[in-house]
């Protein structure tokens, strides 16, 4: 059996800075930018932790959604952040004691520097959460980078860190292994509104794990 050929790629320059969103812009897929830090990837169905929360706690704010949302424009970032994202993590506080970091200023080195959007910190582990208008592709990319930050910052001693890339209406989560070096990106996505109550036992089993 032949072997695959390998690329290798050198596009990270040591007398440049980079910031995580400049990762976004890269023209490289997830798997050689994380290579660039020592990391593999991997596209995979995730076996992600949850916590059940009572029944129908999500109902009003899933009606909201299906009613108000049509007559809202959402063709930038920040209007997702605010009508679609941040009501979700209002709502998540009603299920895990939690503090939320907007705009997380973070500097490892200078190619591991920039801001985490959001950044959910619980007595037992943490989250951070990339949001963009579009793109979830480069999306990840870019939360990789921002996990690989993560994992160089934190003092927990748990196996393995959690983000999601969102556009608002759709969710997918990514895992690094922190003893293996390796990140995973879930195949399976969820959808708002129709997935509300499965993403809060996620992001909710996340930060009890």
């Amino acid at each position: 059996m032949k072997r695959r050929t390998k690329v290798k790629k050198s596009f990270l320059k040591d007398n440049k800075s980079y910031t995580f969103s400049d990762y976004f812009d890269l023209p490289y897929p997830t798997k050689d930018i994380v290579a660039a830090f020592g990391f593999t990837y991997s596209l995979e169905k995730l076996n992600l932790p949850y916590s059940l929360i009572p029944e129908g706690t999500l109902t009003a704010l899933k009606e909201k959604f299906y009613k108000k949302l049509p007559r809202i424009s959402l063709t930038s970032e920040i209007s997702k952040r605010e009508f679609l994202i941040a009501p979700i993590l209002f709502e998540l506080l009603d299920y895990i004691d939690a503090d939320i970091d907007v705009e997380y200023p973070v500097e490892v080195d200078n190619k591991l520097k920039g801001t985490f959007d959001y950044l959910i910190t619980a007595s037992q582990n943490i989250i951070i959460i990339e949001a963009k208008k579009a793109d979830m592709e480069k999306g990840f990319t870019q939360l990789a980078v921002e996990m690989i930050a993560l994992d160089k910052l934190s003092d927990n001693d748990h196996e393995f860190l959690f983000g999601a890339i969102t556009i608002g209406e759709v969710w997918r989560f990514g895992m690094l292994n922190r003893k293996t070096k390796k990140l995973y990106k879930d195949i399976d996505a969820f959808m708002i509104p129709e997935n509300l109550e499965k993403l809060v036992m996620v992001l909710t089993g996340i930060l009890k794990a």
